[in-house]
């Protein structure tokens, strides 16, 4: 009875780095599985599309910094029409006339040494760079995680409103009876009254776990960001019996896995480096800069005589690229000696952020741990909860069927049948919530350790019903 609800979760292999052009395309129709459900939820979800492009950005930045190192280039040319008393060099005198001129240039200056901040900027854009590839796993494993969950919230109230509906029909069952044996007074009337009033409760539970039902398909709906208006059927996935669920490790290992590997503990790692690096930085505006400027400049004047052509002009290309190119190579230093105190507000602006920094991540060391053994602590709860369910089933059952035949034989009440009828769809009912339960804590642990990734398979789960 209850193989297909031996687990939801099922050799699953999560292809989520794939991104299609257009994600509502990766829904077959109007039938979503698992594996569409979470990647079309990776592909229309606009936490990971600012993640994304955060790590874009982090990526320019890093490309950046590293331009840093390279000697800047700048070109220059202009032109110039001038009329009024000028000199005229010809006539040794000044004259009212109007003169054309043309001046270019190019300059190139490299800085060698700046107080080592051009290195601790691309060692801080490197760690950004690390830290929003961190953060950007961390939003797709909380996107999975979470439409995961829904997912199976889904199954499980599937799973509820089958119990109901099947209750339901035996209610009927017994009330269509109740009535044969009413009329021929074999039972009294007021069994088929009590009997009538059960039949309307269980169909308020059918109607009421419906309801909860579409509820919770609008809300996955709404999460994956498709079409709300229409129908959608959610697949329930395949069932592997050969991948058993044997345990989990330890709870120190589950905390050491969790700390080493999950992704916002080595995001806020990265983020720590970077603010370290931002504070050298900071302290770097206290050397002196040095740096190498080099240009050649040149000019032409329509007025410029040519000595060798007397009451003539020098050509353009003469003028231009021969007789009055000048060239200069040289360096400068700039030494900082007081900047309004700038410098000492930046380095320790920058100090008090990095020690910040190492402080929440303290505390989010601490949270992590506090997470790991609460969920390993609930693991260990709902395992028991599916030996004592299993045990309540079953005796569930047996109560039923017992009330059923001293009621047929007239040796029970209807009322002993009602309630002992109550009491194993109850039993169902817990089995039910108690398996998913587990089911979800086994994946809440995963992703407390942090994998929950686009290549894990989640196995299917292998009980004794």
């Amino acid at each position: 009875m209850y193989k297909y609800l031996l687990l939801l979760l099922t050799a699953l292999t999560i292809t989520g780095t794939a991104m299609a052009q257009d994600s509502m395309s990766t829904v077959s129709g109007k039938t979503i599985t698992l594996q569409e459900a979470i990647k079309v939820a990776l592909d229309n979800n606009y936490q990971v599309k600012k993640a994304k492009n955060n790590l874009e950005l982090a990526d320019m930045n890093h490309k950046s910094a590293m331009a840093n190192f390279f000697p800047s280039l700048n070109g220059r040319l202009s032109g110039n029409e001038t009329s009024g008393q000028q000199f005229n060099q010809a006539t040794v005198s000044f004259t009212n006339q109007i003169s054309n001129s043309m001046s270019g240039g190019l300059s190139a200056n490299l800085t060698v040494f700046d107080g080592m901040r051009n290195i601790y900027h691309l060692r801080q854009s490197d760690q950004g760079q690390l830290s929003q590839k961190e953060q950007l796993r961390q939003q797709r494993q909380d996107i999975i995680f979470n439409t995961a969950s829904n997912y199976l919230q889904i199954l499980l109230d599937q799973q509820l409103l089958g119990i109901d509906q099947e209750n339901l029909k035996s209610s009927q069952s017994q009330l269509d009876q109740v009535k044969a044996e009413v009329q021929v007074g074999s039972r009294p009337v007021a069994d088929q009254y009590n009997q009538e009033a059960t039949v309307a409760q269980n169909q308020l539970s059918v109607i009421q776990q419906r309801n909860k039902l579409d509820i919770d398909k609008l809300a996955l709906v709404r999460q994956l960001q498709i079409d709300p208006l229409k129908n959608y059927t959610f697949v329930k996935p395949e069932l592997d019996t050969t991948a058993i669920q044997e345990g989990v490790p330890d709870l120190s290992t589950l905390i050491n896995t969790a700390l080493n590997n999950r992704s916002d503990i080595q995001s806020q790692k990265y983020a720590i480096n970077a603010a370290y690096y931002n504070m050298k930085m900071a302290e770097g505006q206290r050397y002196p800069t040095l740096s190498l400027n080099a240009g050649v400049n040149t000019y032409f004047n329509d007025k410029y005589p040519d000595p060798t052509n007397p009451g003539h002009i020098m050509p353009f290309d003469r003028q231009f690229f021969r007789k009055n190119v000048n060239k200069q190579i040289g360096f400068s230093i700039s030494v900082p000696l007081f900047n309004n105190l700038n410098t000492s507000y930046n380095v320790q602006s920058a100090k008090v952020n990095y020690q910040n920094m190492k402080l929440d991540m303290q505390n989010m060391r601490l949270n992590v741990i506090q997470e790991v053994r609460q969920a390993y602590n609930d693991y260990k709860n709902y395992a028991e909860q599916l030996k004592s369910t299993r045990v309540a089933v079953v005796s569930a059952q047996k109560a039923y069927e017992t009330q059923k035949e001293r009621y047929q034989v007239g040796a029970g009440t209807l009322v002993e049948l009602t309630q002992a009828n109550a009491q194993y769809v109850q039993a169902q009912s817990n089995r039910q919530q108690a398996l998913y339960r587990f089911i979800f804590q086994e994946q809440l642990i995963n992703y407390y350790m942090g994998q929950i990734n686009a290549n894990m398979q989640i196995k299917a789960l292998n009980f004794n019903n």
